[in-house]
Parts: C-alpha cells; sequence; structure tokens
C-alpha cells in the first residue's frame, strides 16, 4: 500500500478519512511516499489536533503487529533525510527504494519534488504556492460541509482549479513525463510517486507511471493487490456514504399528528 501527501499539521489534512481508511484496509508493507508531515505549516504555526496524532499511533500500531513501514521523505518533510537507511519506531526512513511486486516488477518509489522546477530552482515561488493552496483549502471547508448536508460528494477547488487552468494541467502531464523518463534510468518497469496531488497510473513509453494521490483533496492509495496488479482506491466516497447512511439510519422518524 503507497500513501503520500497526508499533511499532518496541517488544517486541510483530512486524517479521519485515513483512519477510516486503515482501520478497513490492512497490507503487509506502506510505503509512505513523502509529505505525511507538513514541516512547513508546523514551522509557522502549531496545529496538531488528536486525529493527527491517531493515525501516527495507527500506523505504527500496524508496524508493531508486523507490517513493514517504509518511509520516504518528501519536500515538507525533508528533515527525515538527514536519516536514511536508519528506523525510528519499527519504521524505516529510504531514500528512492525499489519496489518488487507479486508478479517480479519493479518500482522505483520516490516523492516527486526532485523533478518540480519550482521546488529546485525557486524555493520562494514554492513557499508562495503554499499560502495559496492553505487559503483554497480553508475555502473549501464550508462549501463541502454545505454539500455534505445536501448528500452531495467531496468537491475540491483546489483540485478544479488546477484542472482548469491551462498552465497547471500542462505541469501535471511535463511532470509525469519527466518522472517516467528519469526512472528509466534505474532500469525499473514503474515508478510511484505522489507530490501533485493527482493520483493516476498510466503507461508512458512502456513504463508504468503511479501517483498514489494525496489525503487532503483526494483522499486515494496505491494499492498491489495478491497478484501484482496496481491499483488507486478512492476512499472518499466509502467514507462519505456511509456517513450519509448512518445519519439516515439515526434520524428519528417523522411524527405526524392529526384531529
Amino acid at each position: 500500500m503507497f500513501i503520500s501527501d497526508i499533511h499532518l499539521g496541517t488544517r486541510g489534512c483530512q486524517a479521519e478519512v485515513l483512519l477510516d481508511f486503515l482501520k478497513h484496509c490492512n497490507a503487509d508493507t506502506y510505503y509512505l511516499v513523502g509529505d505525511i508531515v507538513d514541516g512547513w505549516r508546523l514551522k509557522k504555526s502549531w496545529y496538531w489536533p488528536r486525529a493527527h496524532n491517531d493515525v501516527v499511533q495507527k500506523l505504527l500500531r500496524k508496524a508493531r503487529k508486523g507490517s513493514r513501514i517504509v518511509y520516504v521523505p518528501g519536500n515538507h518533510d525533508e528533515f527525515l533525510r538527514h536519516y536514511f537507511d536508519l528506523s525510528f519506531g519499527d519504521v524505516e526512513i529510504k531514500n528512492n527504494p525499489i519496489h518488487v511486486t507479486a508478479d517480479g516488477k519493479r518500482y522505483l518509489v520516490i516523492h516527486g519534488d526532485q523533478y518540480d522546477n519550482v521546488m529546485l530552482y525557486s524555493r520562494w515561488l514554492a513557499f508562495l504556492g503554499d499560502n495559496t493552496y492553505e487559503m483554497l483549502l480553508l475555502l473549501n471547508g464550508p462549501i463541502n460541509r454545505v454539500r455534505r448536508w445536501f448528500g452531495l460528494s467531496h468537491w475540491s477547488l483546489s483540485q478544479y482549479l488546477k484542472l482548469k487552468v491551462k498552465n497547471a494541467v500542462n505541469f501535471i502531464s511535463s511532470f509525469e513525463h519527466v518522472v517516467a523518463a528519469d526512472a528509466k534510468h534505474h532500469h525499473v518497469d514503474g515508478v510511484v510517486c505522489g507530490h501533485i496531488h493527482h493520483a493516476e497510473i498510466r503507461d508512458i513509453d512502456g513504463l508504468t507511471y503511479c501517483n498514489d494521490g494525496d489525503w487532503v483533496e483526494s483522499c486515494t492509495a496505491l494499492v498491489e493487490h495478491m497478484d501484482g496488479k496496481m491499483e488507486i482506491m478512492n476512499w472518499l466516497d466509502h467514507y462519505n456514504k456511509r456517513l450519509l447512511a448512518e445519519r439516515r439510519t439515526n434520524e428519528e422518524p417523522v411524527q405526524l399528528k392529526f384531529g
């Protein structure tokens, strides 16, 4: 199971949805593919509700029960890049590990920020974009509270804008091709990454490109089945349907009065 871009420590993190996912889905190995903890945001102001702590405890509990936890740091938790090949609480910190699937295919596992020109050459612009992104997420909260009231599914304002803006669409496409092209130098069959919050599985010039998405907007994970097949799971729909069903079950019947 591959999970990235949780952004613990931010108000946009959907920790409750992730906890529900981890409760219902189990794996032999969990890859945490970067931006699990948002060090950028925590440096500015401390925000760490109980649900965020529960996510950490849930993962550590899975490690204690025998699951392998591999942490590949991203740009928001880059402080962990000083500890490659060390283990903390049964969590392994790794730099671009190779995962071999059940059918023998080799996948390079990376966060992906090393292929982002904004991160490489204009870090100040990346921090500015991070603040703008946080503002969009704050606006997204009230919108989705109204949508849930009417039984509608989650809708991401920031994701909608990214897919509508031509430059953003071009960036995502370019990012995917650059990642796939570089992965070929590692002599692998595929690559698993995160970073751009856009879940997808596609073939790029004979190499399987997989992005596991995020737990801020889409709430997606990449899972490997027992036969080696890769699949993206969108858990937000499952979560919202369950909440809606529970709400309807708990609603008291309307008492009609006559006379």
